[in-house]
Formats: structure tokens, C-alpha cells, sequence
């Protein structure tokens, strides 16, 4: 229930919570979909649901045996504040994150009213970041919710991005990554939308990520925008 992982803006998964459900035109293709149903198809005891959210108790303690400093994406298989997570589930997730703050964590939800519901409840540490999935000008709306918590660090994963974002709002905002969806049935990204986001995250100096252009063959496509990488983290300068 944890592993190294190819994601580019992180380098390890861990997923106490498997399987999830469809809420926005981003979840189309999920890409954490095929591989459960993969998973389930292999035999794996933790994936005997398939996609059905299901609770991972056993994974619980994963980040407390590893001692070396990561940057841990925390379920990467799931939405944690998906309806069907317990709150006192959640709670010990977090729990969890601050017995072991030698890593830092990254939450990423499509859920940002259960969110903020319980964000005050949430024991938040500036090593647990927290983002929202922003796919187009539908659900920007996810931005201002996220705003409202306590989280120390909020960031945007705009991911699969499906159309422009223009003026966005990007006050108390420390980080934002986009890309283009990828795999079987990838739908298009323009250019122009990622330019712009990448010329407001300089205005409002913050810093940008770009993952990749996506596509049937996402590396074939690659990831350089203008020539170059953009890999910038929280905390980092944003470099002209």
C-alpha cells in the first residue's frame, strides 16, 4: 500500500484509503481506476474490492517505518474526504502525518466542502500540504474553499487541465502544478491555457510545476514548456 512513484512533483505513495468515485468531468479517465480494476485482476488482497472505496488500516503506520525524509503523495488511489471515508479515519490518517514529521505529505481532493467542513477539526502541520484538483472554470470555486482552511501549504493541481483558467485568484495559494490528461482516451490541452497559467503563477509569484503535456503517449509528448522544465516547490522563486 506504498510505493516509490514516477509522479513527477513527489517521490513516494502511500494509500491507507483505496478506490473512489466519479464527481467531475476530470475523473473520466481515472487513471487510479484502471489500475485497481489491473490490481483486482492480479489477486491483490488490498484491491479485492476493485475500485470500491475501502478503508486500509493495515497501511496506517507505513510512514512511521520509514525514516528516511520523503515527499509522500497521500492517496494516490483514493480521495481521502471522499463521503465514504469516517471522519475518525481521517483523523488517524492525520494522526499518522504528524508522528512522522520527518516527510512531507501531499493531500489532493476533488472534495473541497467536506474539507472544509472538516478542516478545524484537522490537527495541520506545515509539513502535511494541501491541494484541490481544479479541471476548468467549472470548478474554480474548489480554490476559494481551499483558502478557507487552515492548511500551512495549499496548493493546485490542475490536472487534467480541460480548458483555460483565466484571472485566477491566486492569494494564499503556494504552489500550482498543470498538465494535460494522458492515456486511453486523453483529451487535449492547449498550449495557450498552460502559457497563461504559467505567466499569472509569475505575476502573483508563485510557484509553477508543470508535470506534462499528456496524451495517448505522454513521453513521447514530454514535459517542456518553452524549451524547459518547470519544477518549481513550495518555498522555491519563481525563475523568468
Amino acid at each position: 500500500m506504498a510505493t516509490r512513484s514516477s509522479i513527477e512533483w513527489t517521490e513516494s505513495t502511500w494509500n491507507p484509503v483505496t478506490g473512489c468515485s466519479k464527481i467531475s468531468p476530470g475523473c473520466k479517465h481515472c487513471y487510479a481506476e484502471r489500475m485497481a480494476k489491473r490490481l483486482h485482476a492480479m489477486g491483490l488482497p488490498a484491491y479485492r474490492h476493485g475500485f470500491k472505496v475501502t478503508l486500509q488500516p493495515r497501511a496506517l503506520d507505513i510512514p512511521l517505518r520509514w525514516k528516511k525524509p520523503q515527499i509522500i503523495f497521500v492517496n494516490s488511489m483514493s480521495d481521502l474526504f471522499h463521503e465514504a471515508v469516517p471522519d475518525e479515519f481521517i483523523l488517524r490518517v492525520f494522526d499518522v502525518m504528524n508522528r512522522a514529521p520527518q516527510h512531507r505529505y501531499q493531500i489532493l481532493t476533488k472534495r473541497a466542502e467536506r474539507l472544509v467542513e472538516l478542516s478545524p477539526r484537522l490537527p495541520w502541520a506545515p509539513h502535511i500540504w494541501m491541494g484541490v484538483s481544479v479541471e476548468n472554470t467549472d470548478y474554480r470555486f474548489r480554490i476559494d474553499l481551499l483558502r478557507e482552511t487552515a492548511a500551512k501549504i495549499k496548493f493546485l493541481s490542475l490536472e487534467p487541465l480541460l480548458g483555460p483558467l483565466p484571472r485566477l485568484k491566486l492569494k494564499g495559494i503556494d504552489w500550482v502544478i498543470v498538465g494535460g490528461e494522458s492515456g486511453p482516451g486523453a483529451r487535449p490541452m492547449e498550449r495557450d491555457w498552460v502559457i497563461d497559467l504559467r505567466d499569472q503563477c509569475r505575476k502573483a509569484g508563485t510557484p509553477f510545476f508543470f508535470k506534462q503535456w499528456g496524451g495517448v503517449n505522454k513521453k513521447r509528448a514530454g514535459r517542456l514548456l518553452e524549451g524547459r522544465t518547470w519544477d518549481e516547490l513550495p518555498g522555491s522563486r519563481m525563475v523568468a
